[in-house]
């Protein structure tokens, strides 16, 4: 009877831990099924859309600084970033970094993805959300959307940060910044740059003016400050075989180099260029009334985050690192 006991005892303990095995072995194979039907984010027309036509409608009232028009425009860029699930910069307790210039109240909009291998090597991705705001007086349209200039850039911005999150790839932290009052002279990256040790920032990839064809053709973009550093060769190796192509900045007597945010970082030494698709010798809507989404070529820009996310993708995996910029006064 006990021989008969202890056997019956023995095929349950079996039974029980065959089940069990049986329960793991599905649990690792869904497990297994999730990672593969697990699918990144498609850079594509629908999302670059929405957030074109989002912060460069009427309700942003041109994003002036100091307006209600740039807080509706911050409050987007805040919500994208937290969706997206991006941390907040260094000790700052939102998204916002705050602070006063020319007696107006304004802030830099920062998100970032920490790095895995290389977490304390930066890279600045990065477009200004500011614009011209409205005109004074006047009849018709008084409004200076600033769709191309540069609601088309913050596209960008959000789309690369939905990105990069989605590969979860980035050996280097990657830090996302919309920078306020560029057209009051970079003031939100220079506010930006005061503070940071220069020497962790590898890159600054700056986006601005990415909604129109150049005079290059189709699917392609130009680089400013080509020739100060190995920032764009390193971007047109990455490229090769792609279709599109990057080029030097046609436009040298505009010192265009200077002009845009990526300037701020460049002067601390960190390698930062700004990527541009506009004609902007024959643009009839640059600082009008006139640059308003519709304007744009949505597919341009689609293209260009594309190659941007393609092009940058080995400094941002940490396997390349562009040499350093000199300024020379």
């Amino acid at each position: 009877m006990k021989k008969t006991i202890l056997f019956l005892s023995a095929l349950l303990l079996l039974s029980s831990c065959k089940v069990k095995n049986d329960k793991t072995s599905l649990s690792a194979q869904n497990s297994s099924e999730k990672t593969i039907t697990k699918k990144s984010f498609v850079i594509d027309t629908a999302t670059v859309k929405k957030h074109l036509y989002t912060l460069a409608s009427d309700e942003m009232e041109g994003r002036k600084p100091g307006t209600a028009g740039i807080e509706k425009a911050a409050k987007y860029i805040e919500g994208e970033f937290k969706r997206i699930g991006l941390k907040t910069y260094e000790n700052l307790d939102s998204y916002r970094q705050n602070f006063k210039d020319n007696e107006i109240e304004m802030f830099n909009v920062i998100g970032v993805l920490e790095g895995k291998s290389k977490k304390d090597e930066y890279v600045v991705v990065s477009a200004h959300y500011d614009h011209l705001g409205k005109m004074k007086d006047g009849e018709g349209d008084r409004i200076y959307n600033g769709a191309n200039d540069d609601a088309s850039g913050v596209t960008g911005v959000l789309a690369l940060a939905e990105y990069f999150a989605s590969q979860n790839q980035n050996e280097r932290s990657i830090v996302f910044v919309a920078f306020t009052a560029e057209e009051m002279g970079l003031i939100g990256s220079k506010h930006f740059g005061k503070d940071i040790d220069a020497s962790k920032y590898v890159a600054g990839i700056n986006l601005e003016l990415i909604g129109k064809e150049p005079k290059t053709g189709p699917k392609t973009a130009w680089l400013t400050g080509f020739e100060r550093s190995d920032f764009g060769k390193i971007i047109q190796k990455n490229l090769e075989g792609t279709g599109y192509k990057l080029f030097p900045d046609p436009y040298t007597k505009f010192n265009l180099f200077f002009r845009s945010d990526n300037a701020s970082l460049a002067r601390l030494g960190v390698p930062s260029h700004t990527f541009s698709t506009t004609p902007i010798d024959i643009d009839k809507d640059y600082h009008k009334v006139s640059d308003e989404a519709e304007t744009l070529d949505v597919s341009i820009i689609v293209e260009t985050i594309k190659a941007v996310a393609k092009g940058t993708e080995s400094i941002i995996n940490g396997k390349d690192t562009p040499a350093r910029v000199v300024i020379e006064e």
